[in-house]
């Protein structure tokens, strides 16, 4: 039997996030639109970033700063199925707010480009 992605691991700039079940990842690459022309249908080409979200909280000692800045860096999403994806410049999209009652629930969203996918 084989055994499919359940466990998204999150390694952003060194630090390895823990996140909540539900993580997700939308790889970016190349898209093609339909362009419709008559009774004819034809692509074009679009480059979509690739999209990573994941939920974590904000644990007593640890430092706002450590998970959000406006700067990119490195995001590692580190699948249990053996698949590694690298972006090198990935960035957070949104200033994550902290639910209390919640743990200090944050919802972090990411944009990458290009990405390297390592397989183990």
């Amino acid at each position: 039997m084989a055994q499919v992605l359940g466990i998204i691991d999150i390694i952003w700039r060194g630090k390895k996030i823990p996140v909540e079940k539900g993580a997700k990842l939308k790889l970016g690459g190349i898209k093609n639109n339909p362009v419709t022309y008559g009774r004819r249908v034809s692509r074009a080409q679009e480059f979509m970033a690739s999209e990573i979200s994941a939920t974590t909280h904000l644990e007593r000692g640890k430092s706002y700063s450590d998970i959000y800045d406006e700067g990119e860096g490195e995001l590692q999403c580190i699948c249990d199925t053996g698949h590694t994806f690298v972006f090198p410049e990935a960035f957070l999209t949104d200033i994550p707010e902290m639910t209390g009652g919640e743990g200090g629930k944050m919802d972090l969203k990411w944009s990458a480009g290009l990405y390297e996918e390592i397989m183990a």
